[in-house]
């Protein structure tokens, strides 16, 4: 019997916060589960930040549920104030659009949904031409000031100002979730751990409605060991648009890694099985460079392809010699 993939993204590192541990398990133990995570729209290209989500969706597709990859042209025109100290950029609606046809041409290359692999949806398609005062009469009297008011989120936000367009948020969120389960029968959504108090105003939403229990589980917002926020460095954001930052820069990013994150970044991102990653994890010193450089070849490889993966590493150890530490 295959191992349940919820124990897998556990054991990898992968999860935060779960509706219900055993209920969820359970979920996944079935055959096919439909599963979404939302994508907001700020850049032309995710970072490496977003391969946490990336590789756990990767996960349950592996194990035969089918990912919902949203990207969110409507809920990006409003802004998202959660892990935010300020009012996010206001853009326009044919650029919020084009990043999303980018995006999700990124996700594709991981999730193969053009192959029929899973399903690409914009939250703008039913965001967009919704009428506010029925959608206040019918979704947000299910809704509590009180209770967003003491969401994380916005309770950050109360002291800095919190405009009402971002007051928003939740309820578009939330009917996000109630909108896929009526079309998909979509029963779980995932997301970063800032998002947890949105995430549960949508299985909030769903019960109320619809009557029927839905589940959700967070990952952990990753830092490195020296603190810095996952995906970002002092030269920018690890892009993982190969044009905007190409395979050989995207393999030194990885190979110089900390040492103290090696062992979390081989079970976060790649498919090695874990007794390999304990092998690795377990060299010291010069050694560990040797774990380093599989790190930065499998994820080069997840996100560019096999050959840009043996290209950087060739051109790494060309410049740098058989260490290739970078």
């Amino acid at each position: 019997m295959s191992q349940n993939v919820y124990d897998v993204l556990e054991q990898r590192g992968f999860l935060a916060q779960v509706t219900d541990e055993d209920a969820v398990r359970d979920l996944l133990a079935q055959e096919t589960v439909t599963f979404y995570i939302g994508f907001d729209l700020t850049a032309t290209s995710l970072h490496a930040g977003s391969l946490v989500p990336i590789m756990a969706m990767m996960h349950l597709q592996r194990a035969g549920h089918t990912p919902i990859a949203l990207v969110g042209g409507g809920t990006t025109m409003v802004g998202d104030p959660s892990g935010k100290t300020e009012m996010r950029q206001m853009l326009s609606e044919a650029r919020i659009r084009a990043y999303g046809d980018s995006i999700h041409a990124q996700l594709d290359r991981y999730l193969h949904m053009s192959e029929g692999q899973g399903i690409a949806v914009n939250n703008a398609d039913w965001l967009l031409p919704l009428n506010y005062v029925t959608f206040l009469r019918e979704i947000g009297v299910h809704f509590s000031v009180n209770r967003m008011l003491a969401a994380e989120a916005y309770k950050q936000r109360l002291e800095r100002g919190l405009s009402f367009i971002e007051f928003n948020y939740q309820l578009l969120q939330a009917y996000d979730y109630l909108s896929l389960y009526r079309e998909y029968g979509c029963t779980l959504q995932m997301g970063g751990d800032d998002q947890w108090g949105n995430i549960l105003a949508g299985v909030d939403l769903i019960r109320r409605v619809e009557g029927v229990t839905v589940q959700a589980m967070t990952f952990p917002l990753l830092t490195t060991a020296t603190g810095a926020k996952m995906g970002k460095t002092a030269g920018g954001a690890v892009w993982i648009d190969g044009d905007l930052l190409g395979p050989y820069d995207y393999y030194q990013y990885w190979v110089n890694c900390d040492d103290r994150d090696v062992e979390r970044f081989l079970k976060l991102f790649t498919f090695m099985p874990l007794s390999e990653i304990e092998q690795l994890a377990s060299l010291e010193g010069a050694d560990i460079r040797a774990a380093k450089q599989t790190l930065a070849f499998k994820a080069t490889e997840i996100s560019h392809g096999t050959q840009a993966a043996q290209d950087a590493q060739a051109a790494a150890k060309a410049a740098f010699g058989s260490a290739a530490s970078g």
